[in-house]
This record gives structure tokens, C-alpha cells and sequence, in this order.
């Protein structure tokens, strides 16, 4: 549980903490497409150097960036083992074991398959995140939606509540382990026995998460009101977001990345 860093600022001073975070929200998706979009070994290696050029100008220790990786550790190795064995090639499996095969192409694409999640969950990280207060983030939010306005949709309360989910999910998980160390003061196993054991242990500290998550929400509902907060209608903001030439410059720089990748792909396929 404590791990897992999804939500959280990373407070320090950086270029990437500069930015407009209507720029980042555009960065972010931009690089995910690029993320996509690498389909070779170089454009993957160039991939992968962003990603720590990002760690770098973040000014964020790789030690927690990495923190952010560790929950999904199975997930990527039990996709990674999927794609290995379920891919099919041309020519010789490299490993026979009579009911599976392993070929070359199986083991590129698990290959390719981690370096994807883990560029995607770092950038994403870096971009959002850890360097964007959640004010800022909502701000940003609204700001790019807007023109959504003019069809009646509530862009303000929608954006505040992608928000408010986002930063609860490390007050969650905070919440969830004390459950759980409550739980095993009182006797609970949580790690001996089948999966299935395990599972059904872990109802207990449901209905508890459940009770805080809405204790929460009360408290947060009855602050944003002592506070007079009446939605998006006739707010003012004491901070204005403004595009400079920062913002330009690292627009520019993703695009031409973005370029790079795809002439990667074409001219070394």
C-alpha cells in the first residue's frame, strides 16, 4: 500500500513544475500517443531515454519515481510471460517444450510490451501528478474543456471531481493499511493459505474502506461548504494561467520527439 504514489506532488522547484498545466495535461497525452506509436528497437530506446530525461528535469528522485512502478510489478511480468508464450513466429521456436513454444518475436514483444508500461506510467507520472498541485490540475482541466461549456455540460464540477478522486487515492491507501494492520492486530492472516483464503480475508477490510471513504467525502463536502464553494459560476482565480515561451519551447520539443519515433518507424522497420 505504501508504494503506491499514484496522486501525489512532488514539491520542488524544476522546469517541469513551471509549466502551464494546461500544457502538461496536452504534453501528457501527446507522449502517450508517442508511446504507442514505438514499434522498433530504436524508437523503444529513445523511448526510454525521454523517460529518464524527464526524471531528470523533474528534479524527482528515481527512488520514488520507481516506488510508482512497484504495485504493478505483476501485472507487467504476468503480461510479459502472456506475450511470450502466446506469440507466434516465422521459422524455429528459440525453446520447445512440447505444449508451448517460445519464439523470437514473443520475447521482442514482452520486451517491448514493459518498456511501454513503464515509459507510460513514469511520463504520465512526471507530467501530472507529481509535478502539478491539484489546484493547478483542475484549473488546467476546466480551462481545456471550456468550449464544452456553450453545450450546458458542467466542465468545472467535472473537472473537481477528477481531481478530488485523483488526490484520495493515497489517502485511501493509507486509510486501507491501517485497516489492515488493524486487522492483523486482532488475529487476521492476510498472506498464508490458497488465493482464494487470502481473497476472502480481505472482505473484512471492505466494509471499513468503504465506511471511511464516505466519512471522508461528508468532511470534505462540509468543508468545501463552511468555505461558501458554490461550483465554477462567478469564481475568480487568484492565479492566471498564462502560456510563455517555456510552455512553447517543450510543445515543440514532444512534436519533434513525437516526429523522431515515427521516422524511426518507417525508415528502420
Amino acid at each position: 500500500m505504501k508504494s503506491i504514489t499514484l496522486g501525489q506532488y512532488y514539491s520542488v522547484d524544476s522546469p517541469i513544475h513551471r509549466l502551464d498545466p494546461r500544457v502538461k495535461i496536452v504534453l501528457a497525452i501527446l507522449y502517450i500517443v508517442i508511446v504507442f506509436l514505438s514499434a522498433n528497437i530504436l524508437s523503444m530506446a529513445l523511448l526510454l531515454g525521454s523517460a529518464f530525461l524527464l526524471i531528470a528535469l523533474a528534479h524527482i528522485p528515481v527512488k520514488l519515481v520507481m516506488k510508482s512502478v512497484k504495485p504493478i510489478v505483476f501485472i507487467i511480468a504476468f503480461t510479459a510471460i502472456i506475450n511470450i508464450f502466446w506469440t507466434s513466429g516465422e521459422g524455429d521456436p528459440l525453446i520447445d517444450i512440447g505444449f508451448a513454444q517460445i519464439y523470437k518475436e514473443g520475447i521482442v514483444n514482452a520486451i517491448f510490451l514493459v518498456i511501454r508500461i513503464f515509459v507510460l506510467i513514469i511520463g504520465s507520472s512526471i507530467l501530472l501528478t507529481y509535478t502539478t498541485t491539484p489546484i493547478s490540475l483542475t484549473d488546467g482541466i476546466e480551462r481545456l474543456l471550456s468550449p464544452l461549456k456553450k453545450i450546458g455540460l458542467p466542465v468545472h464540477d467535472f473537472a473537481m471531481i477528477m481531481t478530488i478522486a485523483l488526490r484520495f487515492i493515497p489517502t485511501l491507501m493509507e486509510e486501507a493499511d491501517k485497516i489492515m494492520s488493524a486487522q492483523k492486530a486482532r488475529g487476521a492472516d492476510f498472506t498464508n493459505g490458497s488465493l482464494i483464503q487470502r481473497a476472502k480475508a480481505l472482505i473484512p477490510i471492505l466494509i471499513p474502506l468503504f465506511s471511511s471513504s464516505i466519512r471522508h467525502a461528508l468532511d470534505l463536502a462540509t468543508a468545501m461548504e463552511c468555505r461558501c464553494y458554490r461550483g465554477g459560476e462567478g469564481r475568480t482565480r487568484m492565479k492566471i494561467l498564462k502560456c510563455g515561451t517555456a510552455d512553447i519551447v517543450a510543445v515543440v520539443l514532444v512534436v519533434a520527439f513525437g516526429a523522431a519515433v515515427v521516422c524511426l518507424n518507417v525508415f528502420f522497420a
